[in-house]
This record gives C-alpha cells, sequence and structure tokens, in this order.
C-alpha cells in the first residue's frame, strides 16, 4: 500500500501536529510505502529525506492566521498523486490552503481518505466561518476520521454531526521524552538541590494565548514562599509574562529547554502545571509526558478539549473552573499538602500513560486503522 501524509510542517520542525505526523509515519514503517507533503518554514521547495521517508517540502512565502501559504504547494500536490498514485491519503488538519487543493485531487483519484482531525478551528472567529464549508466536504469524503480525544468528537459540532466515521486515536508520549537519560537525572538531582525545602510547579510549552501561562502567574500570587513556579519555554508572550510577575519571586522562567532539561524538570518537580484554557489544546502532549513521570497536573475545566481526557478530574490530578487563578493555586495548595492525595494521583497518573498514551500503543493503533483498510482492498 502506498500512503502519502499531507501535514502542516515535519521533523525537523517542532509541534504537536508534526510529532503526530511523524508518530504515524514511523507506526507504518516498513508495513507501506510512505512519502510526506508539508510546507518548508523557508522560501523554496526542498526535498529530503526523514526517517528513510522522502518528504516534500512546499516553499513559504508567508503565514496568516497560523496558516502557511505557498506558491507551489498545488503543483507539488498534483504531482505526488500523479506520479506516487497513493493509495490512502492521511490528511492532519486544520490546514485550509492546502485542503483547497486536496479536495479537487480527492474527487479526481479514488483513493481512500482517512482525515486526522487535530482541533476545530476557533481562534480565527471570522475566517473561520470561510471555512465551515470546506470542513464539511473533507468529512464527507473522509473514509474515516481520527479524533485525539472522545471529548472532543462530543465537543466539535464537525466531528459530532459525523460521529459514525470517528475513531479514536490519543497522541502519544515519546518514548525518548519519558525515559530520562542519565545525563537528565544528574541534573534533576542538582535542580532538586537548588530548590531544597521548596515545592517546585513546573510548566514548559509555547507562551502563547491558549496555554493560559498568565494565569498560572496569578496562581503564583496567591501561594506562600515555599513555592517555585518554573516556567520554561518561550513565544511571544514572554516578555508580557515577565512583566506580569514582575515583584513575585516565586515564578521563574527558564527559557527553551533541551530534551535532557525538560527531562530534568519534570524528574525534579512536584507539580505539573498545564493552564491552557481554550479548544486550541486539544490532547497535550506535554500534560501526558509529565504525568509519565507520576506527576500530579493540576489543569483547567476545557469543554470539548482532550485536556480533561488526559488528566482525569480526582483521579490522575486536580481541575478547577477555567480562567479562576485562585481555584488554581487552591488545586496546587491542595495536592502539596495531602501526602496521600499526592500518592494517590502520582500512581494514577503513571498509570493512565503507561495503558492509553504510549508510542508503543499509539503505533498498535495506527496499524490496526490501516490494516482494516488493506483487508476492505482484499476483499
Amino acid at each position: 500500500m502506498k500512503i502519502l501524509h499531507i501535514s502542516n510542517y515535519y521533523y525537523p520542525h517542532i509541534g504537536g501536529i508534526e510529532q503526530v505526523a511523524r508518530d504515524c509515519v514511523q507506526a507504518l514503517e516498513g508495513k507501506c510505502e510512505q512519502r510526506v507533503l508539508c510546507f518548508h518554514h523557508e522560501k523554496g521547495d526542498v526535498t529530503s529525506q526523514v526517517d528513510g521517508v522522502t518528504v516534500v517540502r512546499a516553499g513559504c512565502f508567508a503565514k496568516i492566521s497560523s496558516q502557511s501559504l505557498s506558491f507551489s504547494i498545488g503543483k507539488l500536490l498534483r504531482r505526488e498523486m500523479n506520479s506516487f498514485r497513493p493509495d490512502l491519503v492521511i490528511f492532519h488538519y486544520p490546514n485550509p490552503f492546502v485542503a483547497f487543493f486536496l479536495l479537487p485531487q480527492l474527487k479526481k483519484y479514488p483513493c481512500k481518505f482517512i482525515l486526522w482531525w487535530h482541533l476545530d478551528i476557533t481562534k480565527q472567529k471570522i475566517l473561520g466561518k470561510f471555512f465551515v464549508g470546506q470542513s464539511r466536504k473533507l468529512l464527507k469524503r473522509a473514509d474515516r476520521v481520527i479524533a485525539t480525544s472522545p471529548n472532543y468528537i462530543d465537543g466539535s459540532r464537525f466531528l459530532s454531526a459525523f460521529r459514525e466515521k470517528c475513531c479514536v486515536i490519543p497522541c502519544c508520549a515519546g518514548d525518548a521524552r519519558i525515559e530520562p537519560s542519565a545525563e537528565a537525572r544528574e541534573l534533576a538531582q542538582k535542580i532538586r538541590t537548588q530548590y531544597s525545602g521548596r515545592i517546585i510547579c513546573f510548566s514548559c510549552g509555547r507562551h502563547v494565548p491558549y496555554k493560559g501561562l498568565e494565569h498560572l502567574v496569578g496562581a503564583s500570587r496567591h501561594l506562600g514562599k515555599e513555592y517555585a513556579v518554573l516556567i520554561g519555554g518561550s513565544g511571544p508572550l514572554t516578555q508580557q509574562l515577565k512583566e506580569l510577575a514582575k515583584g513575585d519571586d516565586k515564578v521563574i522562567f527558564l527559557g527553551r529547554l533541551s530534551d535532557a532539561e525538560l527531562q530534568a524538570y519534570l524528574l525534579a518537580c512536584d507539580i505539573y502545571c498545564f493552564p491552557s484554557v481554550t479548544k486550541n489544546e486539544a490532547f497535550g502532549i506535554a500534560l501526558a509526558e509529565a504525568m509519565a513521570y507520576g506527576k500530579p497536573a493540576v489543569t483547567f475545566a476545557i469543554p470539548g478539549s482532550g485536556v480533561n481526557y488526559v488528566n482525569l478530574k480526582d483521579v490522575t490530578g486536580l481541575e478547577v473552573a477555567n480562567g479562576d487563578d485562585a481555584a488554581y493555586a487552591r488545586a496546587i495548595v491542595r495536592i502539596a499538602e495531602d501526602p496521600a492525595l499526592y500518592a494517590r494521583l502520582s500512581q494514577a497518573a503513571a498509570k493512565r500513560v503507561h495503558t492509553l498514551f504510549t508510542q508503543e500503543i499509539f503505533r498498535e493503533n495506527v496499524r490496526n486503522l490501516i490494516a482494516s483498510f488493506a483487508e476492505q482492498e482484499n476483499k
């Protein structure tokens, strides 16, 4: 079977959708012939090999409202459909610009089509209305629609209308991220020594609005001096967050972290803080990875988001009303001051990840889905 994967970007570009796309390709390694079509973060088309798979990248001339734009993506898509002639197309959505070129190709070629629905277009309120018809056409054409959690199917007006086509394949906590290196273990010990006697609350991610980090900074003001709130990552809101945290010595910005550093802080921390506030956070791979380390999490309630599927309220962590800084702080204190609760949440967090969200389970889910298409072809 020949499979064409279409993603926004692809490794080594780092991002949630890009990681899932690569995980999917790796799951099918040796099982079929594969190609990847995506955007290039610079001008000019580039073709390369990643993990032994041909990756075709279309040069990008601009990015508007999170959507990359390319003069060549349509031509490259037509070329791949004509020359590679895939039996199956896996399209990672949202990517409405590419969907404009893909829909005519899907009419022309009788290939099978999997629509990997990562999230609804919610941030772009006005632009999103223009893509309603496109989204429905994609869903009607799809043979299967993949959602990352049952919560998202229930909460999405698009997916809920095509429920019979939907199946759930949760994202995975990458093996390399949840199996700490010797370097990470050594660094973790240094971090614990540095913050000896304090309760370490850690969060890491892009500093963008939907991550809700301003609420973690706000929650810190309700915490005592025995807490340390460590925030990794960077982004357009970094300076604004630093201004918001002025005068609060508990909040420390770590900047971008290497894989070893991230592992070290996950090992060293007591509580993982994941304050995302909108459905743009469709799952929470970083949340799952922290839970794999047995770290109780504190999250906000986000209707229709997979965040509350990953972190189960009062089972693997605590959940509070969306955007309530004081309630968020109270949840942190509750976990920190109740050893029995901490132990129960910690054990359940690690068990949930290793039961549902490992790389091997993800691969098995993907392989089973693709095998079902192969069986249909052989009938």
